[in-house]
């Protein structure tokens, strides 16, 4: 909540969000309605959060008792106070859902043509992005291109503060490329510079994921690999009548040994961090071993209502394991579906596997749809698998709390649940 950014882009997102409620009628929400719902449940529970209650209200929700102690001892009387036990930090949590909100309202009223014209947008997001962090790896470790004043100094984190949400963005761009390559051409020719220049750019990406050092964004970036070998579609209608095999085309083996030369390249200069951290050791990831365990109890301790949004580092403190001691602070459980348990509790758990059921039934409905070599099948697709590698992500993190990933989130679900457009495309 102290990033000095904040107060200039959240007000923009609330005035984009009013300007997208003005104009959105209830036919393209209706297209949404699945989204727009645990959208609003999100919002709904956070505000749940902030109401004040009775005393005799609060008072016997679990793991209260310890601020009730605090009030007596300090003569404060009979305190109404809402159920988080950080207000502060629950009125971030809300403003912070502006930018998600507001990129919902917006996606909401693109045809499907316009969607997947958000594919290349978002590539040269993250290519931008990509790009930067190398710049920060090569240079000083208090570089002037940290945008960030606590963050990996010496690695390369791009845009963010987090060399793991980093890592999260480039391994979105891998099924993004697929989709990329095999819609949106009219023509053999602009199929083959599709297809070529998706191949370029997945070799570029391997020395911008290696160089973010992070184990966990070298998991989910082999899972955007294989997704995107899993999505890619040749046009049928632009494929010639007579193929030339596998065995005969050398590009296929020149791109594949190329990507496996830049990777053992990009490995011997040093900055393959992610290898070498994967077969070494790190504290930080021994301390999310240590505290894990203890977050499941607290979970349990505040169950049914939670803990209250944002209140994680203040919850935390109260029953912080002594192993887990340090210099320093947690910020955040690195474990996103255990911080939501704790922290909102049943409620919040209940969303949350609403959201999971409505995924997996759309990604079924997709799996069975028969493949018309049309956008609306492999964006859709490609909405679940980004989606996916933002879940698994977020086991090992928290990416989805920065507002780069919340909007590429919401993006992804608008491409996997949009019903085809009403408008014109």
């Amino acid at each position: 909540g102290d990033v000095q950014s904040l107060p200039i882009l959240r007000p923009i997102a609330a005035g984009f969000l009013a300007l997208g409620l003005w104009q959105i009628s209830w036919a393209e929400i209706s297209r949404l309605r699945g989204v727009f719902l645990l959208a609003s449940a999100c919002v709904l529970l956070v505000i749940i959060h902030l109401i004040p209650l009775p005393p005799s209200i609060w008072q016997a929700l679990p793991g209260r008792a310890i601020v009730a102690e605090i009030d007596r001892a300090a003569g404060l009387g009979e305190v109404w106070r809402p159920i988080t036990l950080t207000p502060a930090a629950a009125w971030n949590a809300l403003y912070s859902m502006l930018i998600p909100v507001a990129a919902l309202v917006l996606l909401s009223r693109l045809s499907r043509t316009q969607l997947t014209a958000m594919v290349p947008a978002l590539l040269i997001l993250g290519f931008a992005s990509g790009i930067l962090g190398i710049a920060q790896a090569v240079g000083p470790m208090n570089s002037p291109l940290y945008l960030y004043r606590i963050t990996n100094n010496g690695l390369a984190v791009g845009f963010f503060a987090n060399r793991n949400h980093q890592a999260v963005l480039l391994a979105t761009l891998f099924p993004m490329l697929a989709v990329y390559a095999s819609v949106g051409f009219e023509t053999v020719e602009k199929m083959r510079v599709r297809f070529w220049g998706a191949i370029g750019c997945v070799i570029m990406l391997i020395p911008l994921l290696l160089a973010t050092g992070s184990r966990a964004g070298l998991i989910v970036g082999v899972a955007g690999f294989v997704a995107m070998l899993l999505l890619y579609r040749r046009s049928r209608d632009l494929r010639p009548a007579k193929r030339t095999s596998a065995k005969r085309d050398p590009r296929i083996a020149i791109a594949a040994v190329t990507v496996v030369l830049l990777g053992v390249f990009t490995f011997f200069l040093s900055r393959a961090e992610g290898l070498n951290r994967l077969v070494g050791s790190d504290a930080n990831d021994e301390l999310r071993f240590t505290v894990w365990p203890a977050i499941w109890d607290m979970g349990w301790k505040y169950f049914p209502v939670g803990s209250g949004a944002g209140s994680f580092i203040e919850a935390f403190q109260i029953d912080e394991p002594y192993a887990a001691l340090r210099a320093t602070y947690l910020n955040h459980a690195h474990n996103d579906w255990l911080e939501v348990f704790m922290t909102g509790g049943l409620p919040a758990v209940l969303i949350l596997g609403t959201a999971i059921c409505a995924w997996a039934w759309r990604a079924f409905a997709l799996v069975r749809s028969q493949d018309t070599g049309k956008d609306d099948r492999g964006i859709a697709r490609l909405g679940a698998f980004v989606i996916a590698i933002l879940a698994v992500a977020s086991a090992a993190d928290y990416p989805l709390r920065t507002p780069i990933l919340a909007l590429i989130f919401v993006t992804a679900a608008v491409w996997m649940m949009h019903k085809p457009s009403l408008r014109a495309s």
